[in-house]
C-alpha cells in the first residue's frame, strides 16, 4: 500500500481537523475527592493560616493561593449541604482533605454521652463521604484524665477508637490520631499570669503521662482498625524525640493526614506550642521526615500548621495563606517530593 495520499483525502483530513478544534471544549468536573490526588498535596488549614475569615471563604482563599486541599470546617460544611459544599468544592477544584472529628470528647471520661453520638457520627460520616472526603482527625491528650493510671487510660481509649472504626468503616471513612509531643503538654499548668507561690493552697499533682509518641500511638490505632491511623505533626513527632527510622517503619496505611512546620533551637522545658516557625526556617529535619514519608509511598495532604506571632495578626488570609504555602512548597521541593 502507498504511503501517499491524494488531495481529495488530504482535503478532507484537514478539514476534519479544522473542525476538531473549533468545537467546544468539554470540561471535565473537578473530583473533589481527595483521595483523587495522587503524591502529597498541600491542604490549608485555616484556623493557622487563613484567620479571622469563615466558611466558605476560607475555600475561595486556599483557591486563591494555589492549594489543592483545605482542612475544613465540618460544621459550616454540614450545614450548607453536600450539593451546595460539592458545587463550591468543584468550582474551586478543591479538595477536601480532612476535618475535625464531630463529637464533643470523645476521649472523655462519660462512656454514655461517647455511645449516644455514635448514631449522629455515623450521618456524619456519611456525609464527609458524600462531598468527596475519606479523613476525619482527633487530638489524643498525653496525660490520663484524673490522675487514673496509664493502663487504666489504655483501656479506655482503645476502647473507644475501636468503636469509632466501627461506625467509620461502612463509610470508607479513616480517622487521624494526633500525638502532642512538647513537654508542655505534659505538666501541670498554672492559671494565667499566676505562679504556684500566689495560691495558698496546695498544688495539684502533676499529670499522669500517657501516649505522646509515634511509637506509643500506632499500636493504639493498629488494634484498634484498619482505618485509625495517625495525623503526623512534624512538630510533635520533633518535640517527642521521633526518628526518621520512626517513620519509615511505618506503613503509609497508617498515615491519614500530615502536619508540617519548623522549631526553633530551645530546650524542653521552654517549648511553647504556639512558636511556631515556617518549614524551612528552624531545626527539624524536615527533608528526613519527607523522605521518610516519600519511602513509604504516603499520598495525602500535608498541612502547613504555622501557629503563633511567625503569622502577623495584621496579615491578611491570602498573604498569610500564600506565605505558608510558598515555604512548604520550597521544602517539598528540595526533599524532591513536589
Amino acid at each position: 500500500m502507498s504511503g501517499t495520499i491524494d488531495r481529495r483525502e488530504f482535503l478532507t483530513r484537514s478539514a476534519l481537523g479544522v473542525a476538531a478544534l473549533t468545537l467546544p471544549r468539554v470540561r471535565r468536573p473537578f473530583d473533589p475527592s481527595a483521595d483523587a490526588l495522587t503524591g502529597m498535596f498541600l491542604s490549608l488549614p485555616p484556623w493557622a493560616l487563613a484567620r479571622n475569615v469563615g466558611w466558605p471563604e476560607q475555600a475561595r482563599v486556599a483557591a486563591r493561593a494555589g492549594y489543592k486541599g483545605i482542612d475544613w470546617p465540618f460544621g459550616p460544611a454540614r450545614t450548607a449541604g453536600v450539593e451546595a459544599t460539592k458545587a463550591l468544592l468543584g468550582e474551586l477544584a478543591i479538595a477536601p482533605n480532612a476535618t475535625n472529628l464531630p463529637m464533643r470528647e470523645p476521649l472523655g471520661a462519660d462512656d454514655a454521652a461517647f455511645e449516644a453520638q455514635l448514631p449522629k457520627l455515623a450521618e456524619d460520616a456519611a456525609f464527609c463521604r458524600a462531598i468527596g472526603c475519606s479523613r476525619f482527625q482527633i487530638v489524643l491528650s498525653p496525660t490520663t484524665l484524673n490522675g487514673e493510671s496509664k493502663e487504666a487510660r489504655q483501656v479506655v481509649v482503645q476502647r473507644r477508637l475501636s468503636a469509632l472504626a466501627a461506625v467509620l468503616a461502612p463509610h470508607e471513612m479513616r480517622l487521624g490520631v494526633e500525638f502532642l509531643g512538647p513537654l508542655m503538654f505534659r505538666r501541670r499548668r498554672n492559671r494565667p499570669g499566676t505562679t504556684p507561690a500566689d495560691s495558698a493552697a496546695p498544688s495539684p499533682p502533676q499529670p499522669v503521662p500517657f501516649v505522646w509518641t509515634l511509637n506509643e500511638t500506632l499500636p493504639l490505632c493498629e488494634a484498634a482498625g484498619p482505618n485509625i491511623g495517625v495525623t503526623l505533626d512534624a512538630w510533635h513527632w520533633h518535640h517527642s524525640g521521633g526518628t526518621v527510622a520512626d517513620i519509615r517503619a511505618m506503613s503509609a496505611s497508617r498515615v491519614v493526614h500530615v502536619h508540617i512546620s519548623d522549631a526553633a533551637p530551645m530546650p524542653p522545658e521552654e517549648v511553647r506550642d504556639d512558636v511556631r516557625l515556617m518549614p524551612g526556617e528552624g531545626v527539624i529535619d524536615l527533608m528526613g521526615f519527607l523522605h521518610a514519608l516519600k519511602a513509604i509511598d504516603y499520598h495525602g495532604g500535608v498541612a502547613p500548621e504555622i501557629l503563633g506571632p511567625r503569622i502577623p495578626a495584621g496579615m491578611s488570609p491570602d498573604e498569610s495563606a500564600r506565605l505558608g504555602l510558598e515555604a512548604t512548597l520550597a521544602v517539598m521541593r528540595k526533599a524532591g517530593v513536589a
